[in-house]
């Protein structure tokens, strides 16, 4: 009825508008001016609202939305970047409520992946395994989603993945080369500075090796980690540990200046692009608090790159160097693209001029 109405005053308005006849009589201003305003409302509705044939392809075209992502979606935002991926999130969001939920983790990686974070909430049952964690029992992941079916396997595959807890029980408790940065001096180099550590992140920690030495000092470190089909949120909660599912470029979940420190180990390299590299580096400025320590640990690129791009931008932070280490990368790949690595312990100033 009203649309009906505002279209007979449309028309009028035209009609009242119109070059007036000699037996026509004068519209009064009050009157134009509250037709020329439907006018411009219906105009306004015009441009908007698409025509029904318009509206009867396109709603031909489009898949159905799942009905939990209309009811999410009206509960909390979601992720813009999610809408630029309907398909993956469709498919996420297609599930029986109240019942188990699709064993589709890795679609879930997917998204985040996409910058669709955090991902919308579900109403179903999560599979978990059957019994309580402890140390890295085989019982304790399911393996099914993984291509390595074991722990044994893992660490055969690839023995830098951080799943032989045999070797991992060395890493960061001793002096080995230049690039090391045994946690005790780390400490040592604290306590000296008048600058204690006791709380942490650790960017890219894998299965949570860093956190669960620094423990050993009453250091609270969470774990950021992403899996790539290996189980490392599943080790790092083994261990009695955080991890926290975000991908390097989500904004660190924490508030400003609250961290003693925060390290960025082999999974920020240069392989990130500049851009993203230059937002994190920023974002860890935002929740390390005054005096706090930035370990960039084992960092590679080609070695003119650091000195002419990496370098430089790290520098931008006005950051105390308490160490900065490079070596040549030796392996094949950092023979063949003249790569290097970087050690650097960084110290946030106190106070920075005009802030």
């Amino acid at each position: 009825m009203v649309a009906t109405n505002l279209l007979s005053l449309y028309h009028l308005s035209s009609n009242l508008q119109s070059p007036l006849t000699a037996t026509s009589q004068p519209v009064p201003d009050h009157l134009l001016r509250q037709l020329n305003t439907i006018r411009a409302t219906i105009n306004h509705l015009t441009r908007h609202q698409p025509s029904s044939s318009a509206t009867t392809d396109t709603d031909e075209s489009k898949p159905t939305i799942p009905p939990d992502l209309l009811l999410y979606a009206s509960l909390s935002p979601i992720a813009s970047a999610c809408n630029n991926h309907p398909d993956l999130l469709h498919k996420y969001m297609t599930y029986t409520p109240y019942s188990a939920c699709p064993p589709d983790s890795d679609l879930a990686e997917s998204l985040i992946l996409r910058g669709c974070h955090p991902l919308p909430r579900r109403r179903c049952f999560s599979k978990t395994p059957s019994k309580p964690p402890s140390s890295l029992p085989h019982s304790n992941v399911l393996w099914g989603k993984y291509s390595c079916k074991s722990f044994a396997c893992l660490a055969k595959e690839n023995p830098n993945l951080g799943f032989d807890l045999g070797t991992e029980i060395s890493k960061f408790m001793t002096y080995k080369t230049e690039l090391d940065l045994p946690i005790p001096q780390l400490i040592q180099i604290s306590k000296t500075a008048s600058s204690p550590i006791r709380l942490g992140i650790d960017v890219g920690g894998g299965t949570g090796t860093f956190a669960a030495r620094m423990k050993q000092y009453n250091v609270t470190v969470v774990t950021t980690t992403m899996n790539f089909n290996v189980p490392n949120s599943e080790v790092v909660a083994m261990r009695g540990l955080v991890p926290l599912h975000a991908p390097l470029q989500q904004r660190l979940p924490v508030f400003d200046g609250v961290l003693d420190l925060v390290r960025c180990g082999r999974a920020v390299n240069r392989w990130i692009p500049l851009a993203a590299m230059e937002f994190l580096l920023y974002d860890v400025d935002r929740v390390l608090r005054s005096g706090g320590y930035l370990w960039i640990d084992h960092f590679f690129s080609k070695g003119a790159d650091l000195s002419k791009v990496y370098g430089p931008l790290i520098g931008k932070l006005g950051y105390k160097k308490v160490k900065w280490a490079v070596a040549n990368k030796t392996d094949s790949s950092g023979l063949k693209n003249g790569e290097v690595y970087l050690t650097a312990l960084l110290q946030k100033p106190l106070f920075r001029s005009g802030l």
